[in-house]
């Protein structure tokens, strides 16, 4: 849901191509932290009604193909400058993740994950559009039965 600042809220959406560590890959530059969250039809055609980096997913098999083509928004996660709130919720509380934590983000079950994207607005070559920033980020994880077991007790 849109706030007056431009940003925009989500809540319990689901988040695909994780890359919170940054690493190099097919579809990735070195250091270029990202991941990007699946769109409903209603919020993806009001995304890309306000020029937003609306892109879309293949169908991966014949019982898909029945489907239309599952919208997401690519979300960039920037440390220079602003750095986004990154929060890890388990049952033993709220933890804010740095940018040498957040790579943890990458292996972790998730249950939920709640967030807040901020517009850039950027023009290149006559062509322009609206980049996704991450501003806030919380995430709930699943934890197994030994981590809650042993979850109060401190670290040494």
């Amino acid at each position: 849901m849109p706030v007056n600042d431009n940003t925009v809220i989500m809540e319990g959406v689901r988040i695909i191509f994780r890359n919170f560590a940054g690493k190099e890959g097919q579809y990735n530059r070195e250091g270029d932290r990202n991941f990007a969250v699946l769109l409903d039809d209603k919020a993806a055609a009001a995304m890309a009604e306000d020029g937003w980096n609306v892109k879309f997913l293949r169908p991966r098999s014949e019982e898909e193909e029945g489907e239309g083509p599952q919208a997401y928004l690519p979300i960039s996660v920037n440390f220079k400058g602003r750095p986004p709130r990154i929060v890890l919720i388990t049952s033993r509380g709220r933890t804010n993740l740095d940018e040498s934590q957040v790579e943890t983000l990458d292996w972790v079950d998730i249950i939920n994950v709640d967030l807040i994207v901020r517009p850039y607005e950027w023009t290149v070559n006559k062509k322009s559009g609206v980049k996704a920033y991450l501003q806030s980020l919380y995430v709930t994880i699943e934890e197994d039965p030994l981590e809650i077991k042993y979850g109060e007790l401190e670290h040494q």
